[in-house]
């Protein structure tokens, strides 16, 4: 019988250290590789479709928010601005009311507050889904003109930037 030879004590820990580092590079990777975005058709608080194709070649903005959350709120006249400033450059922008927040209430805030973009209803969570299981408001992304997603927002953006991108993406 052979005697079996022990490796350093110093290898497993090297090994599992380059196999997390790997593993945290990848999931880098994979984070900074802009996704496309779902092919997700949103029923408009008008009752109109609006799909995918009808988005696409276009920057677009997707704003999911729901008429109970403070931070939505307060946001809103800032994203109008956005989007007043970025419509006539070929900005498109959906608001998508989350599933459990009542139609009527988004429909009395879109009329009374005036919003100049589409409104478009959740109701059954799906959008939501597709896009990564939003849960928390306002989520927001920016696709660009390829459909592939360019930014994801959590809370209110940082609008300074939001319209840098948006500058980019609509002259680049």
């Amino acid at each position: 019988m052979q005697p079996t030879k022990t490796s350093p004590g110093w290898i497993k820990p090297v090994l599992a250290a380059v196999v997390i580092a790997a593993a945290g590079f990848g999931g880098y990777l994979s984070l900074n590789k802009h996704q496309a975005a779902p092919e997700v058709t949103f029923l408009s608080i008008k009752g109109d479709k609006i799909s995918p194709e009808s988005l696409r070649g276009k920057v677009v903005m997707v704003n999911f928010w729901a008429t109970s959350c403070t931070t939505c709120v307060g946001e809103m006249p800032k994203m109008v601005d956005t989007y007043n400033k970025f419509k006539g450059q070929g900005l498109e922008f959906v608001a998508v009311a989350m599933s459990y927040d009542p139609p009527n209430y988004v429909l009395n805030y879109a009329e009374t507050r005036q919003l100049p973009f589409k409104v478009a209803l959740d109701t059954d969570g799906s959008a939501a889904k597709a896009y990564g299981n939003v849960a928390m408001t306002p989520t927001t992304f920016v696709i660009g003109k390829d459909g592939k997603i360019l930014k994801r927002y959590l809370g209110e953006p940082d609008f300074p930037a939001l319209h840098k991108l948006l500058e980019e993406s609509l002259h680049g």
